[in-house]
C-alpha cells in the first residue's frame, strides 16, 4: 500500500484529528494519553525521544517506547529530537511499525536542547534540516512530520515552513512562540504567524499555543484556519479540556490513577509530576500534603495523598456554602437543614480523624473571628476540636454532619 501524504494522510490515517495532545517529556506517557483519549483527544504524541540514545540503548527503547505499545493508543505520532540524518532515520525505523507517523522536534527551547544541539536550536540550519526530512521521507513507510517555533519575522517563518514542506514534511505543527519565549518570558503565542503558514503551505497544519479551554480551540481554528489544535499545559491541568468540561480535580486524579494500575509507567516520577500539576492550586494551600506528595515512594502513597486532598476540598466547598461533589442525596448543607436530631449517630473518633491535624482554622481566621463565623453560620471549625484557637466551639452541627457524610460516601464507594 502506498504511503499516504498530506491531507489524505490527515483525513484517513489521523481520522481528521482536530484535538491533539502535545509531545511532553516525561508527561505524555501511555497512561496519560489513554486518559486524554477518554476525554476527547483524537490524536496523541509520545514524549520526545532522543534519537541517538534510542538507537544505542535497548533499555531506553524498552522503557520509553516498546513497553507502552498499545492497540487502543492510535492514531499515534512518535517524536524524536535529532541532529544527524542517519541517526534520525535509524531511530525512526525502529518504531515505524508501531505508530502512524514520525515527528522531528524542531521546537524544544530548553537549555538541554541548546547543549545537545537539537530542537529549536536547529531552526537556522536549513540545509541540515532539509537533508534530515528528505531522507526520512524517502526511506520510511510512514509519513514524516515536524513541530516548529516561529521566527520574529513572519516572512522568515513562512519560508521555513515551505522549505520543510518541499523536503517532504507531510504535516506541520506551528507553536506560535519564538525560541526566546520560554520560562518567565513565555508570553502569548502569535496566531498571526500560524495563520500565515496555513495559507502558504498545502499540507495540514496544527496550531499550538494559548490553549486552555475548548473555546480557545474553536477560536484558534476559526481565526487561523488550521486543521487541528495541540495542547500541552492546558491538557496537563485539565485532561478533559477537549471535552469542554472541567471536572473536579479529584475525579481526574482518581481516573488517572486507575489507568496507571493497568498501564504503569516506567518510573513513578511521571505519576508524581501529573498529580502535582493536577493539584497545583490546591497544593499551594495545603503545604503539608505538598511535602507528603513529594516524599511518598509508592503509587498507593500518592493515591492516599490525592484522597486526602479531595476530602479537604470537599470540606472547604461545604464551609463556603458550595456543593460537595460526590456527596450523597440527603447530606446536610449548613443553614438549610437541621441535623441535631441525628447527632447520636456521629462517631466522636471519626470526628477527630476528619478534623485533620487541627493546626489551622479552616476559615483562615483568627480565634475571635472564627468563633463569630461558627456561631453565625452554624458551622464547626475542625481546628476547634484541638488546639488551633485553644477554646472549644461547638455551636453548630452542619459542618460535622457534612464531614460524616463525606466519609460515609467514601466508604460506600470503596465497598466498605
Amino acid at each position: 500500500m502506498p504511503k499516504l501524504q498530506g491531507l489524505e494522510f490527515w483525513r484517513t490515517t489521523l481520522r481528521e484529528a482536530r484535538y491533539v495532545v502535545a509531545p511532553m517529556v516525561d508527561q505524555s506517557e501511555l497512561a496519560w494519553r489513554l486518559l486524554s483519549r477518554r476525554h476527547g483527544a483524537q490524536l496523541c504524541y509520545t514524549p520526545m525521544l532522543h534519537a541517538q540514545v534510542f538507537v544505542r540503548d535497548a533499555n531506553y527503547r524498552r522503557d520509553n517506547f516498546y513497553s507502552e505499545v498499545c492497540a487502543e493508543d492510535r492514531p499515534l505520532i512518535t517524536q524524536f529530537c535529532a541532529n544527524d540524518p542517519e541517526v534520525f532515520l535509524k531511530a525512526a525505523l525502529l518504531v515505524q511499525e508501531h505508530c502512524d507517523a514520525i515527528d522531528l522536534n524542531l521546537g524544544c527551547p530548553q537549555m538541554i536542547a541548546k547543549r545537545g544541539h537539537y530542537g529549536v536550536f536547529l531552526q537556522d540550519e536549513w540545509d541540515l534540516l532539509e537533508k534530515m526530512v528528505k531522507l526520512a521521507h524517502e526511506k520510511l513507510s510512514v509519513p514524516i512530520t515536524c513541530k516548529i517555533r516561529v521566527f520574529q519575522d513572519v516572512e522568515r517563518t513562512v519560508g521555513y515552513a515551505q522549505m520543510l514542506e518541499k523536503a517532504g514534511c507531510q504535516l506541520l505543527t506551528v507553536h506560535g512562540r519564538t525560541k526566546d519565549q520560554r520560562g518567565p518570558l513565555t508570553g502569548i503565542a502569535d496566531w498571526e504567524h500560524i495563520k500565515a503558514v496555513r495559507k502558504a503551505v498545502n499540507i495540514p497544519v496544527f496550531a499550538n499555543g494559548n490553549i486552555q479551554h475548548l473555546s480557545d480551540v474553536e477560536r484558534c481554528i476559526e481565526e487561523t484556519g488550521v486543521h487541528g489544535v495541540m495542547s500541552a499545559e492546558g491538557n496537563l491541568h485539565n485532561p478533559a479540556l477537549f471535552e469542554g468540561s472541567s471536572p473536579p480535580v479529584w475525579e481526574m486524579a482518581e481516573e488517572y490513577l486507575e489507568v496507571v494500575k493497568e498501564h504503569p509507567p516506567s518510573t513513578q516520577s511521571f505519576v508524581r509530576a501529573h498529580l502535582f500539576k493536577l493539584w497545583h492550586h490546591t497544593l499551594q494551600i495545603h503545604q503539608d500534603l505538598r511535602e507528603e506528595l513529594g516524599k511518598v515512594k509508592s503509587i498507593e502513597g500518592m493515591a492516599e495523598v490525592s484522597r486526602q486532598l479531595r476530602l479537604r476540598c470537599q470540606v472547604r466547598a461545604h464551609l463556603q456554602g458550595g456543593v460537595v461533589a460526590g456527596r450523597p442525596p440527603g447530606a446536610v448543607v449548613h443553614g438549610h437543614q437541621s441535623g441535631r436530631k441525628d447527632q447520636t449517630h456521629f462517631d466522636l473518633l471519626l470526628k477527630e480523624q476528619l478534623a485533620g491535624d487541627g493546626k489551622k482554622c479552616v476559615f483562615d481566621m483568627c480565634r475571635a473571628c472564627c468563633k463569630k463565623k461558627a456561631y453565625k453560620d452554624v458551622a464547626d471549625c475542625p481546628g476547634q476540636w484541638r488546639e488551633t484557637h485553644r477554646t472549644p466551639v461547638h455551636t453548630g452541627r452542619g459542618h460535622t454532619r457534612a464531614l460524616y457524610w463525606i466519609h460515609r460516601w467514601d466508604m460506600m464507594n470503596n465497598g466498605q
